[in-house]
């Protein structure tokens, strides 16, 4: 099947760097079967939220990370008035929740909140079980340190007489934060972040996009990661995803 050409994506970090490939462009491939993404939409403002984050971070060792899943998590900024600005927080990440709680008939959002393959995920355990069902398509990104370039070759299954029409997304992640909170519900706490996202990017086919970053002053970002997932145009519910470690 002649796959699909996607955009190009120009990803700029919000940390102190850009990661760097020096030997040669970053290439992440999911393979056909299908591989979850996983998302948490958390606030360093919410004193629930840091055993979620944690439980999220110790999927760094995860043998299906990557393979069977992609996380990623989403500061949301609708705790910030309550005491603590989260700096990692975005009003984008705030209206892809709602999004979420629209497409399940609710006006109401809430953190941590976990989301599986567009869907409300209330079980989340040690292990994340693969997928399986029907083969999914592959997914492939290159990375260089500034463009993402995603192709995706959908399974005969999943296409429609007439064909659909995709939109790609990706997200520059940063893992290994450590951040103080001196206010609001976590005050006095050390917080650790893994696969926070820090810039994120979607569009039609064959568009550039170009992000221009915040700065944070004084944060340390030792390791970077990208994840990349497909949707059909104007979905939420990802059809499949791919990333891996930068650095």
């Amino acid at each position: 099947m002649r796959p699909f050409l996607f955009l190009a994506v120009v990803l700029v970090s919000l940390g102190a760097r850009v990661p760097t490939i020096a030997a040669e462009t970053a290439r992440f491939t999911s393979g056909p079967a299908r591989v979850s993404l996983v998302e948490l939409y958390t606030s360093e403002g919410c004193s629930s939220c840091p055993p979620a984050e944690k439980w999220l971070g110790e999927l760094r060792d995860a043998p299906g990370l990557w393979r069977d899943f992609v996380p990623v998590s989403f500061h949301v900024d609708y705790w910030n008035r309550i005491g603590w600005p989260d700096k990692f927080s975005s009003r984008t990440f705030t209206d892809r929740e709602y999004a979420y709680a629209s497409a399940w008939n609710s006006n109401q959002v809430y953190t941590p909140c976990f989301v599986r393959d567009g869907a409300e995920w209330r079980t989340r355990g040690a292990r994340i079980a693969a997928a399986g069902g029907a083969p999914a398509g592959t997914l492939t990104a290159t990375y260089d340190g500034a463009v993402v370039r995603a192709e995706f070759s959908p399974a005969a299954s999943s296409t429609q007489p007439g064909g659909e029409t995709y939109e790609i997304h990706a997200a520059l992640l940063g893992a290994g934060i450590v951040s103080k909170v001196t206010a609001g519900e976590n005050r006095g706490e050390t917080l650790r972040h893994d696969f926070i996202a820090l810039a994120l990017a979607h569009g039609a086919p064959v568009t550039d996009l170009a992000l221009v970053s915040p700065k944070f002053p004084g944060v340390g970002i030792p390791r970077h990661a990208l994840a990349v997932w497909v949707t059909r145009r104007g979905e939420l519910a990802p059809v499949q995803a791919t990333g891996g470690w930068l650095d």
